[in-house]
C-alpha cells in the first residue's frame, strides 16, 4: 500500500489520466489509516476488495466533520478550519495537516483558471467569514492578496464607501480587478454602493449564512450584474470541509481542479452514482484532503455534465435521510 508521503507527492501532477488510480490509492489508505471512515465503509457493508472503480467508493456524509474527528492517521493538527455560521449553530472543523500545503492546492488551481495572480487586484468582501475563527476562505483569499504583489489588494469588512472608492480608482487604472465576496455581502454592497464597472471581476463564494433569504444563482447574478453594469459573473465554490475549488466563469458552470472530481447521486437512493444529466445530491472526490477524508458525501443539490463540470442548484432539504444515521452523534 502507498505511504501518505508518496500519495502527497503525486497529488500536485495529477491529470486527467491519472485521477482515478490515484483515489483509488487513497481510498484504500483512508480505509486503512481513518478510523471515522472505516467504520462508516464496514457498516454500509462495502467490500473493499471489490472497490476498483471510482463510483463504487463510499463517500462519507459532510454532518461527520461537524460530529468527529476526521483524520487519516496520526498527526498534530498544524490549525482548523471552522466553518462560518449562525452563533448557537454547530459548525464543522477540518484539522489542517500543512497550511502550506493548502495554500499551494488554491494557488495551482486559480493560477490554472485565471493566470497569475500578480496581473490581478483582489479586493475581498467576505465579513461573516473575517468575524469567525479560522477560516479557510480567508486564508485562501488573504494568500491570493499578498501574491498579487498589489498595495491596493485588501480585505474590507463593513467599509463600502472606502471599498466603493477604491474601485473607482482601479477602473481608472484599467488593473483586472477582483471583487471576492460573500454573496450576501455583495448583495448588500450592491444594493447600496451601485457602480459601473464591466471590467470587474465579481467572485460570488455563495451562501447567505443566515443574513439574507436565500436566492438561487441565477437570480443573485442577475442582480448582481445589474449593479455593476457587467455581463459576467463568477464563481468559486469550496467549503470549510474541502481542499480543493472550483469555479464558473461564467453562466454558473462550475470547472473542478485538476485535485477534484464531482459526481452526483440519485436523492432516493444516495449509494446510486453517478447520475449525469439530471438533479442529484453532489459528491465529491477531493484528492487534496489525502490527510482527512478525499470522498464527502455534501448537502449541495447539482447537476453534472459528462465533460466533468457541474452545476449548484441549491441544498437539499433536511428532511432527506442522512447516511450519517447509521453513526451516533
Amino acid at each position: 500500500m502507498a505511504d501518505i508521503n508518496s500519495l502527497t507527492q503525486r497529488i500536485f501532477s495529477v491529470n486527467s489520466s491519472t485521477f482515478d488510480e490515484l483515489a483509488l490509492d487513497i481510498f484504500h489508505f483512508q480505509y486503512q489509516h481513518n478510523e471515522v471512515y472505516r467504520t462508516y465503509t464496514d457498516l454500509l457493508g462495502k467490500d473493499i476488495n471489490a472497490v476498483n472503480q471510482v463510483d463504487q467508493i463510499p463517500f462519507l456524509p459532510i454532518e461527520f466533520f461537524k460530529s468527529h474527528n476526521v483524520k487519516s492517521g496520526e498527526w498534530n493538527s498544524e490549525l482548523i478550519f471552522e466553518s462560518s455560521g449562525t452563533s448557537d449553530a454547530i459548525t464543522s472543523e477540518h484539522h489542517v495537516f500543512s497550511e502550506e500545503f493548502y495554500l499551494q492546492n488554491c494557488f495551482t488551481t486559480f493560477e490554472v483558471k485565471y493566470g497569475d495572480l500578480s496581473d490581478f487586484t483582489i479586493l475581498a468582501l467576505l465579513p461573516s467569514y473575517l468575524e469567525r475563527g479560522n477560516s479557510g476562505l480567508v486564508s485562501m483569499v488573504n494568500h491570493f492578496i499578498n501574491k498579487t504583489g498589489s498595495s491596493d489588494s485588501g480585505f474590507f469588512l463593513n467599509e463600502f464607501d472606502a471599498l466603493r472608492e477604491r474601485l473607482i480608482g482601479l477602473k481608472e487604472t484599467g488593473k483586472k480587478t477582483i471583487l471576492w465576496g460573500v454573496t450576501f455581502a455583495l448583495l448588500d454592497f450592491a444594493s447600496s454602493h451601485p457602480l459601473e464597472f464591466p471590467e470587474l471581476i465579481v467572485m460570488e463564494t455563495g451562501g447567505m449564512k443566515g443574513r439574507r433569504k436565500e436566492m438561487i444563482r441565477p437570480d443573485v447574478h442577475r442582480l448582481l450584474k445589474t449593479a455593476f453594469k457587467t455581463n459576467k459573473l463568477h464563481s468559486e465554490y469550496g467549503m470549510t470541509e474541502l481542499f480543493s475549488q472550483a469555479y464558473a466563469r461564467n453562466n454558473g458552470i462550475f470547472e473542478p481542479a485538476n485535485t477534484m472530481k464531482v459526481l452526483s447521486r440519485d436523492l432516493n437512493d444516495p449509494l446510486d452514482y453517478p447520475y449525469y444529466g439530471k438533479n442529484g445530491g453532489l459528491n465529491i472526490i477531493d484528492l487534496a484532503n489525502v490527510n482527512t477524508c478525499s470522498f464527502i458525501e455534501t448537502k449541495d443539490l447539482g447537476m453534472v455534465h459528462m465533460d466533468g463540470t457541474f452545476e449548484v442548484n441549491g441544498r437539499i432539504d433536511n428532511s432527506e435521510m442522512r447516511g450519517c444515521n447509521l453513526m451516533l452523534f
